[in-house]
């Protein structure tokens, strides 16, 4: 079992994790992870008092697995949180953004 908790900061909506130093990070690789249920208690008890004191929303304790040192969540919703959009960057406003900032 490993877990970690993601939330939505509040000033911004930017997907957020929890890290080993309590404070709410951008990025999934640093988050802290729990191996045991007690741990994934824990992380949810932290994610209510962040949200109590309006630091985030739509706080979760989420299933993960680890490749070669690198944090995957095993939900496809997560994947997206953590990685960004599916589309494929020369296609849609992603493309277009490219050409516009090109010239």
């Amino acid at each position: 079992m490993m877990k970690v908790l993601t939330a939505n900061r509040l000033g911004d909506g930017i997907a957020v994790w929890l890290g080993a130093n309590g404070q709410w990070l951008d990025n999934l690789d640093s988050a802290l992870i729990a191996r045991h249920q007690e741990a994934a208690d824990a992380l949810d008890v932290a994610g209510q008092s962040a949200f109590n004191k309006n630091l985030v929303v739509d706080i979760a304790v989420i299933d993960v697995e680890e490749h070669d040192g690198v944090i995957y969540p095993l939900r496809l919703r997560e994947r997206i949180r953590a990685t960004g959009p599916t589309i494929r960057l020369d296609l849609g406003k992603q493309a277009e953004f490219k050409r516009a900032t090109a010239a």
